[in-house]
């Protein structure tokens, strides 16, 4: 392959003669470049009063004589050299011979293609990944101005005084934690009467969910609740607990025999989450791998470091 940083010279004309002859008005021409040309300081000095071919050469030279140019140059280049379609031309008078001309043209600049196809594929590329990357640090960024927004909600209900709307203010903001981290989660409904706080699906299973936030510590009984409903459904489905100040022993012991079919977290491991210190999936993979493995059905995150 030819030198990628210099363009063979019989290309260059080729594409001089493309360029006249693939539009038949100026004000086509100029608009085809202005459009298919990022950079607006190519055209800082072309006259476009001047003839298409003269037109033509100016912008290829300013665009060969400068490094700067040469993505620009190849992407012109390659706009020219896929063209087909040449109706446009059909439509003026002798339309047929002017487009035969500017079908010759283009099919005499396609001659070179292989020569720069490479370099366009590499570079479209490039972009495709800078782009990708980009998204990628954009999405990062709202990600993690979501997640702060909502450790702050936290924190202000931490010390609210407002017992009884802070138990409504919590579903809300653990329903947009799972939201935020794609958990499918699902607003409060009733089956047969019992409530049931929420609802979320994750890596294929289904959890049933209830939160408390209370002074003492929930008991074996609060659990029980869960636990039948959780035995009610599906094999699939498993139930999550969350306790802001924790469990009584004798809640984590009897639900730690038999079939393990809960889950269970406190306001440490809501902390770990909302501060970015884990990804709540990858908390309840822990949480859920743990207790397969050992039948311990309550993993703090504290006790993931050690």
């Amino acid at each position: 392959m030819k030198d990628s940083k210099k363009f063979n010279a019989s290309a260059l004309i080729a594409l001089k003669e493309a360029l006249a002859q693939i539009y038949w008005y100026k004000k086509d021409l100029r608009s085809f470049l202005i459009n298919t040309l990022e950079n607006p300081f190519i055209f800082a000095n072309i006259n476009w009063d001047n003839y298409k071919i003269t037109i033509a050469d100016s912008v290829i030279e300013t665009l060969a004589g400068n490094d700067k140019y040469r993505d620009e140059l190849i992407k012109l280049f390659m706009a020219v050299s896929t063209m087909s379609d040449f109706s446009h031309l059909e439509r003026l008078d002798d339309g047929k011979e002017k487009a035969i001309k500017a079908k010759k043209a283009v099919e005499a600049l396609r001659k070179y293609t292989s020569d720069y196809q490479k370099i366009w594929d590499e570079k479209r590329q490039a972009d495709e990944k800078r782009t990708a990357y980009a998204k990628k640090l954009e999405e990062l960024s709202f990600f993690k101005s979501q997640l702060e927004d909502l450790n702050k909600e936290y924190c202000q209900l931490v010390t609210t005084n407002d017992l009884q709307n802070r138990g409504y203010r919590l579903e809300i903001i653990l329903r947009k934690l799972f939201d935020l981290f794609d958990l499918d989660s699902k607003a409060s409904f009733k089956i047969e009467g019992e409530q049931i706080d929420g609802a979320f699906t994750f890596d294929s299973v289904d959890y049933l969910f209830e939160a408390k936030w209370q002074s003492e510590l929930v008991r074996a009984n609060d659990l029980d609740s869960l636990a039948s409903k959780v035995q009610r459904k599906l094999d699939n489905t498993l139930g999550l607990f969350l306790s802001i100040n924790g469990f009584s022993p004798d809640g984590i012991r009897a639900h730690s025999s038999g079939r393990k079919v809960l889950l269970l977290m406190d306001g440490s491991d809501i902390m770990a989450v909302l501060e970015g210190r884990i990804e709540l999936p990858e908390l309840l993979r822990r949480k859920r791998r743990h207790a397969a493995q050992t039948g311990e059905i309550y993993l703090r995150y504290q006790d993931m470091l050690g």
